[in-house]
């Protein structure tokens, strides 16, 4: 599966086809191909792409000489792509324009905003334990009763509570490429992308 790394920009929205359509702004590339993959060699074959600048100083030694041996700067994000389309090898610079079109559908992958500790109505969607008449009093926020009696005397695993919320690996599917900028690596991505603006995200064909 070919695809890229790139930047959540922001979002805004478009006039097309007679309607408005709300889109995602991603800075797709340009990514350096950093490591190429073979099955004789790694057991199975992918590529490996780089990107987003990263201080030397603040780089591992051994990353060093990995980008280093493909001939580029240091990079902040590595992702490995299965089954690119086309061969690529090593220093290979990748941009938006060369892996998607207009058109296309893609999987956008993020990691979601984090939102702390959270209670179970913003964590799950409860509704509450109900308003304040009938002794109900501060509870409409409330999990209510979360386990049973004397049997089986304890609570069950699994058993959604408040705890801490977002910040998870977060992929959203068919997501259609409205509209490509190729001299600025710019992707318009119709609907929203899990993450934070400035965040990495994998786009996948």
């Amino acid at each position: 599966m070919s695809g890229i790394i790139g930047k959540k920009i922001g979002m805004t929205s478009i006039y097309q086809d007679g309607k408005f359509i709300g889109v995602t702004l991603v800075e797709a590339g340009p990514c350096v191909v950093t490591q190429v993959k073979t099955v004789e060699k790694d057991g199975y074959s992918a590529v490996q792409l780089a990107y987003g600048d990263k201080k030397e100083k603040n780089t591992p030694a051994a990353l060093l000489g990995h980008f280093k041996k493909a001939g580029t700067t240091p990079k902040s994000k590595l992702v490995e792509f299965k089954e690119f389309e086309k061969a690529l090898n090593l220093g290979d610079s990748i941009a938006a324009a060369d892996v998607f079109a207009e058109g296309d559908f893609v999987d956008a992958i993020g990691t979601s905003k984090g939102k702390g500790f959270q209670g179970v109505v913003k964590r799950h969607g409860f509704s509450g334990v109900g308003g304040q008449t009938h002794g109900q009093h501060n509870r409409q926020r409330h999990p209510g009763s979360v386990g049973a009696c004397s049997f089986p005397s304890r609570v069950f695993k699994g058993m959604r509570m408040a705890g801490r919320t977002g910040g998870n690996r977060v992929k959203i599917q068919n997501l259609r490429i409205e509209k490509i900028y190729p001299e600025k690596n710019l992707l318009l991505v119709s609907g929203s992308i899990p993450g934070a603006k400035n965040s990495f995200v994998i786009l996948e064909k």
